[in-house]
């Protein structure tokens, strides 16, 4: 069967269905490893709290004052990166 002989809203929900199963073949698992990764980062911020406190005597402020500095760190470098991606691209 043709191109040509197809309706064009036949062709495009097919290339539509194709791009869709290959995006999610490609990006989700990605997405899943980094997801896990963000995961386990909070997880481990959180064991450190409990050695911490015991180990050298940090306060809640103390602590609540390192996590706030370790999210804003996230948020200061994350966001431009997402705007230059957008701008620039990947490189591909």
């Amino acid at each position: 069967m043709a191109i040509d002989s197809v309706p064009p809203t036949a062709v495009s929900a097919q290339v539509m269905k194709a791009l869709h199963s290959k995006v999610t073949r490609r990006v989700l698992p990605l997405l899943l490893i980094c997801y896990i990764f963000a995961y386990l980062d909070r997880v481990n911020i959180g064991f450190a709290k409990l050695q911490m406190s015991t180990d050298i005597g940090l306060s809640e402020a103390a602590y609540g004052l390192g996590a706030g500095l370790f999210f804003l760190g996230y948020v200061i470098f994350e966001i431009p990166s997402n705007l230059l991606l957008q701008k620039i691209g990947t490189g591909r």
